[in-house]
């Protein structure tokens, strides 16, 4: 029933969400943005304006150049596209008229997720969210996905 009444809040903004491809999945959080989500944080949020975080020595500025040298701080690269890789975490950048809008991040099991600004964090299809709030779809990065650290054995006695 949440995920009904979720949509039917965020339909407008997000033509192409159906209750079959999102689900929200944490409550509103005003520390973190989608960029911020995307890179991989709940504590800042990212944009290349004055007073939020961005990497130091990448320039502040709207462009892809800008997102990709800021994501490239954190080991991402370009890749030609979102198809999940499961040695890879990707991202991908959505752009409205020029201008990058949002950030979405591939989870381990290829799904996608995302923080809606100032809202709540959301699994979803990656297309769902394309529309008229955020564009489209413009680039892919790519760094090696993290290994999970076993636990050190414990010695026989």
């Amino acid at each position: 029933m949440e995920r009904y009444f979720e949509w039917l809040r965020l339909r407008g903004d997000f033509p192409a969400l159906t209750t079959t491809n999102f689900s929200p999945t944490s409550p509103l959080d005003e520390r973190y943005n989608c960029i911020g989500w995307a890179a991989g944080t709940k504590s800042k949020w990212w944009w290349p304006i004055r007073g939020r975080y961005w990497p130091p020595g990448v320039p502040r500025e709207e462009n892809k150049a800008a997102f990709v040298a800021a994501f490239g701080t954190l080991g991402y690269e370009e890749c030609p596209d979102g198809i999940h890789e499961p040695q890879w975490e990707k991202i991908a950048i959505f752009f409205l008229n020029g201008i990058p809008t949002h950030g979405a991040r591939q989870l381990v099991d290829g799904s996608w997720t995302s923080k809606l600004g100032r809202d709540i964090d959301v699994g979803h299809d990656l297309r769902a969210l394309e529309g008229p709030k955020y564009g489209q779809v413009t680039f892919f990065m790519r760094r090696p996905r993290p290994m999970p650290v076993a636990p050190a054995a414990t010695p026989a006695t």
